[in-house]
C-alpha cells in the first residue's frame, strides 16, 4: 500500500472536497473535560465534516478479556457508518487534534469493515488551519448512505496468538515508553507512535519510517502484530506501516484485554521481559 493510499495532505483535501464525488469527512476528536468530544467539534471543523464518537461509534462496550476497546459489532457500524453518509465505493478521509491516534483507530476499523479508500487526514486539523483551510460551527445534515459492511478485511491476532509473536520477537507495543515500562506483554517491544512523526505533528516521510522501523528489524519479511492499551495507538503504528508496504495485525483486546486475565503475565521495566 502506498503512502498516498493512507494519509492525505490538507492541500490534496481541499481539492478532494471541491470534487463532485468528494469524500466523506469524519471528525473524530478527543473528548474535552466533559468527555465529549462534541463541544470542540460545535465550535469549529472543517465544513462538510461529521462528528465520530470513538468510544461509542468506533468501539462496542468494554468487556474482560476482550479489552477497553473491543471491535464494535458491524451491523451496528454498518447503522452509523449510513448515517455518516457513506456509500457504497465511496472514500472517507479522517482526522483528528491528537497526532493522528484517533484518526488512526478510525482508519484502521472502516477498512477492516470492508471500506477500501480511506484516509488519515496528516497533521490533523492543526494541519489543515496551516494551510488556511476553513473552519465552521455549521452542523451537516448527508444524506444517508447505503454501505454494506463486513468484518476481517484486515488481520487481528487473539490473546494466544500475540504471547507466540512476543516470543518471537514480532509483537510490538505502541504505547508510550512509561507505559510500556509500567506493565506490558512479555516479549512485546516498545516502538512508540510518537517515533513516526516529525516535530510538526506529520508523519515521518516514507524514507524515514523504512529506516525507523529497518532498525528495529523490521522490514515486512516476518508476521507481524500490534498491540497497546486498548487498540488505538497500536491502529496508528499499523497505519504508518501500511504506508511503507509493510501490513501488521491488530492485537484488539491489547493490554487491557491481555490483563484481564489473571493467568498471563505482565512483564514490567524497560525490557522486554
Amino acid at each position: 500500500m502506498a503512502r498516498d493510499q493512507v494519509f492525505v495532505s490538507a492541500a490534496d483535501l481541499a481539492a478532494l472536497l471541491q470534487a463532485q464525488l468528494a469524500p466523506v469527512l469524519l471528525d473524530v476528536r478527543v473528548p474535552g473535560e466533559d468527555g465529549d468530544g462534541r463541544a470542540d467539534y460545535r465550535a469549529g471543523h472543517i465544513p462538510g465534516a461529521v462528528f465520530v464518537d470513538l468510544a461509542t461509534e468506533l468501539a462496542d462496550e468494554p468487556a474482560g478479556p476482550a479489552g477497553r476497546r473491543p471491535l464494535p459489532r458491524v451491523e451496528v457500524l454498518q447503522r452509523d457508518a449510513r448515517r455518516w453518509g457513506i456509500r457504497q465505493g465511496g472514500s472517507v478521509v479522517v482526522y483528528d487534534d491528537s497526532k493522528g491516534q484517533r484518526a488512526g483507530r478510525a482508519w484502521w476499523v472502516l477498512r477492516w469493515a470492508g471500506i477500501a479508500d480511506v484516509r488519515i487526514l496528516d497533521g490533523g486539523l492543526a494541519a489543515w488551519i496551516a494551510a488556511g483551510g476553513a473552519v465552521t460551527r455549521d452542523i451537516p445534515l448527508p444524506d444517508p448512505g447505503d454501505v454494506t459492511l463486513s468484518a476481517g478485511h484486515l488481520p487481528t491476532v487473539s490473546a494466544d496468538e500475540a504471547a507466540a509473536l512476543a516470543r518471537e520477537g514480532a509483537l510490538l507495543d505502541a504505547r508510550g515508553a512509561a507505559h510500556y515500562a509500567a506493565g506490558h506483554i512479555p516479549g512485546a517491544l516498545s516502538v512508540p507512535t510518537s517515533g513516526n512523526l516529525g516535530p510538526d505533528g506529520h508523519f515521518l516521510s516514507a524514507a524515514a519510517l523504512r529506516q525507523r522501523f529497518a532498525g528495529l528489524g523490521i522490514d515486512g519479511g516476518q508476521r507481524l502484530a500490534v498491540s497497546c492499551g486498548g487498540g488505538v495507538s497500536a491502529a496508528h503504528q499499523i497505519a504508518a506501516l501500511a504506508s511503507i508496504g509493510i501490513e501488521a495485525a491488530l492485537f484488539p483486546a491489547s493490554l487491557s484485554g491481555w490483563s484481564a486475565n489473571p493467568s498471563r503475565p505482565i512483564a514490567t521495566g524497560e525490557a522486554r521481559g
